[in-house]
């Protein structure tokens, strides 16, 4: 009875941090082919109404409205990047935070900012409105990606569950931003702004929900025994190897977001729905990425994987420039959105792993780490490629980062001396993680034996 309750139990956590993380990401992404264009006809709407007010008659030529198009980069850079601003500053917090309350109050209140922050998408009709829209997200995005990831890194304690359910999780990222870029280009072209945010709004109260019938929302006020802190991960060298080369390969996308769009807006000239699909080839690789490759990069070595990844990261960034139409950019897209993937599927199971053999139990610092370097790549990405694409253009602004990620790889070698000492040592930190319990109201050593009830020896190949 009480195995057929914990199995049950972690079906709804994995359920409902799939369903968080997906709205979270679908709401990140359905903003990108909204954002430049309504920023844009506002502006102009502005402008027009100016010019009648003052008595000027004017004609727009093409080359000035060009350099109108392009002007927006900025304002819309510093828009997209208020969120991971704001996400990077809270991660550091939310981490903190998990020692104290445990990992299922953060989840909820993530999904509470979620839900605000869509209404203001919704019904926001100044830039004002939306630049708080994006803000508070990134309060949402911190409180569940840390919570989310730590929930699962805490309920599959072994290595070949933990790099199946992780890689199922990461992929309800690619699922949103699947459907986010098309969801929002298509819809905001056909009914307008309000209705692609409204449905998320439905469906983040459908969350809210399921969070308030299954989890367990009361604050734990006993500290957790976390023995090591931030400055023990920042001078941990495997775990800050990891966390930037997250940070590297995110930074190609992150850039990519906000000046794509703008860049076709003066070079290919594609429909306003076709904004939202020229995205959709990196969501399926990063779909696959993230779903395909956490078994085979265990098992094949995950700093083998990860270099093969940012090496195609690297090459698929510097190819996107050189498209002369919508098609041929679908094989960069897709390869870069793969690369992620792989990366994430690769090197996220593995900072939970050096926890377990190398720090302490509680996975919060470690995930807010990961979570800050996914923030720090859309925060200074959008700012910095909307100004250096001024000063270089948008072709080679690519290629640097192509080759900034594929000049990371060496570092990625590291890793493999840490392989074997970690596969060793992290079976004897999950025998005696029951020491160390952040699930309110629940027997540590009930968990303990429903891992070893569940465990299967052939998953802990390397």
């Amino acid at each position: 009875m009480e195995s057929s309750k914990t199995v049950t139990a972690s079906r709804a956590i994995v359920a409902i941090v799939y369903l968080s993380l997906f709205l979270d990401n679908i709401l990140l992404t359905v903003v990108v082919p909204i954002i430049p264009d309504y920023l844009y006809t506002i502006d102009e709407t502005s402008r027009q109404e100016s010019l009648k007010t003052s008595g000027l008659l004017t004609s727009l030529t093409n080359r000035s409205v060009l350099e109108q198009v392009v002007d927006e980069n900025v304002p819309v850079g510093l828009l997209l990047s208020s969120k991971a601003l704001v996400q990077l500053i809270m991660n550091p917090i939310v981490g903190l935070l998990t020692s104290h309350c445990g990992y299922q109050l953060p989840l909820f209140i993530g999904c509470i900012h979620l839900l605000v922050a869509s209404l203001l998408f919704a019904f926001g009709e100044s830039y004002v409105g939306l630049f708080i829209a994006r803000s508070l997200q990134g309060v949402a995005s911190a409180c569940i990606g840390v919570s989310g990831m730590c929930l699962i890194a805490e309920f599959f304690p072994t290595e070949g569950s933990r790099s199946k359910v992780m890689g199922f999780i990461l992929g309800s990222v690619a699922l949103g931003v699947l459907l986010g870029y098309p969801f929002g280009g298509f819809l905001y072209d056909f009914f307008g702004k309000t209705i692609p945010f409204l449905l998320i709004v439905l469906f983040v109260i459908v969350d809210l929900v399921l969070q308030l019938s299954f989890l367990d929302l009361k604050p734990t006020y006993e500290s957790a025994p976390v023995q090591e802190g931030w400055l023990n991960l920042l001078t941990d060298g495997y775990i800050v190897v990891c966390a930037c080369a997250i940070w590297l390969s995110s930074s190609a996308m992150a850039i990519l977001e906000p000046c794509l769009p703008l860049w076709l807006m003066t070079n290919i000239k594609p429909q306003k729905w076709q904004l939202g699909t020229v995205f959709i080839p990196d969501s399926l690789g990063y779909l696959l990425g993230t779903n395909c490759f956490g078994l085979v990069a265990l098992r094949l070595g995950r700093w083998r994987v990860a270099v093969a990844a940012m090496l195609l990261v690297g090459v698929s960034t510097f190819l996107v420039p050189s498209a002369r139409g919508m098609a041929e950019l679908t094989l960069p897209h897709f390869g870069l959105g793969l690369g992620i993937g792989v990366v994430d599927s690769a090197l996220v199971p593995l900072l939970a792993t050096l926890v377990d053999s190398r720090h302490s139990a509680h996975y919060g610092c470690v995930y807010a780490l990961q979570q800050m370097a996914v923030s720090l790549a859309y925060c200074l990405g959008p700012m910095i490629g909307g100004e250096i694409v001024h000063l270089v253009g948008f072709p080679w602004l690519l290629r640097a980062v192509g080759l900034i990620n594929i000049a990371y790889c060496p570092l990625l070698v590291l890793l493999g001396r840490q392989a074997t000492n970690s596969s060793q040592a992290t079976g004897l930190a999950v025998s005696n993680s029951y020491h160390v319990n952040y699930k309110s109201n629940e027997d540590n050593t009930i968990s303990s034996k429903k891992y070893e009830r569940f465990h299967n020896p052939d998953d802990e190949s390397d």
